[in-house]
């Protein structure tokens, strides 16, 4: 079961320097996790594109997304972006306003914050149908100790 929380733009650095703006990930999203709890946790997996040094500045991001989980306790879901478009959509090349438009379909009244939010509430889709077996076998034994 997928639950939404407007924490938009939580996540969120500006500046030059790469180490402040990951040691600034890593703080607000164990805020977020601190605050929330969540059960389970998912990233996409990335791809490689032609900007090299983009690529590997998103790599050090989702280190930061897998890493925070795996300190409170949860197993990381990874999900290729067409399946996670196939999952939700129907077909494994929607677009971002195809996907946009099915997120808010299965998850009706919210009021998504543009592209990136509704590729997270995607991903978050996609893992609650894929990853529900391991992620409902751990909500139990957490629950039940």
């Amino acid at each position: 079961m997928v639950f939404y929380v407007n924490i938009n733009g939580i996540c969120h650095s500006e500046g030059e320097d790469l180490a402040a703006r990951l040691l600034s990930l890593h703080g607000q999203l164990t805020r977020v996790l601190a605050t929330y709890r969540p059960g389970a946790a998912a990233v996409e997996q990335t791809f490689v594109n032609k900007d090299g040094a983009g690529t590997l500045k998103l790599g050090q991001a989702r280190g930061i997304a897998m890493l925070v989980p795996a300190q409170f306790g949860l197993t990381v879901g990874e999900y290729a972006p067409n399946k996670v478009k196939k999952t939700v959509v129907g077909v494994g090349h929607a677009d971002k306003g195809q996907v946009a438009h099915m997120v808010r379909m299965q998850m009706p009244g919210i009021e998504i914050a543009g592209p990136d939010a509704a590729d997270a509430l995607a991903i978050a889709i996609c893992h609650a149908h894929h990853g529900g077996a391991s992620t409902l076998a751990q909500a139990v034994a957490r629950a039940q100790a």
